[in-house]
């Protein structure tokens, strides 16, 4: 069967035309924000994943240099509530994860919650998705801050073993 119509593309580009770019800007919203761990919140019941980051969980537990568990998880979800306490926290959302939470960037009083968070050392830069707070991070390594004066699996490793027991 021969087809009567081809891509219409030779002939634009043949006029010299190109077809217009459309720039799709991220999703913004705001809202007064509920720290559901140390790297998601809640805005008006939307569960948000902060892209760049990744936080210890909730019952993970770190190891001072007396061998004793330091609750790193907790402290995590307790410096982020804090950063956001009684502030409207905007967003711009950039997708949506696996657990269908929207992933994307805030910021508080013009602050950027990823960066403080990790400048803090109570998140890791989250490398397999992006290298935003890699400098951050190193910042907060240098200065022990946070979670970086004990002994820690990143979470990423902690969920694989809490996985595999």
């Amino acid at each position: 069967m021969m087809r009567m119509f081809g891509s219409i593309a030779p002939a634009v580009a043949a006029l010299g035309m190109t077809a217009p770019a459309i720039a799709v800007e991220p999703e913004a919203f705001s809202g007064q924000a509920t720290a559901i761990d140390g790297d998601t919140i809640e805005i008006h019941g939307r569960r948000v994943r902060l892209n760049g980051i990744d936080a210890p969980e909730s019952r993970q537990v770190c190891e001072d240099a007396a061998k004793r568990d330091v609750p790193c998880g907790r402290q995590s979800a307790f410096f982020l509530a804090d950063l956001m306490a009684r502030h409207v926290v905007t967003c711009r959302a950039e997708g949506t994860d696996k657990y269908r939470r929207t992933i994307a960037s805030c910021e508080v009083q013009g602050r950027d919650i990823g960066d403080a968070m990790v400048r803090a050392g109570h998140a890791l830069a989250y490398r397999k998705y992006s290298m935003r707070y890699v400098g951050a991070e190193d910042a907060a390594k240098a200065a022990k801050a946070g979670m970086w004066r004990y002994d820690f699996l990143p979470a990423w490793e902690w969920r694989a073993l809490e996985k595999r027991s």
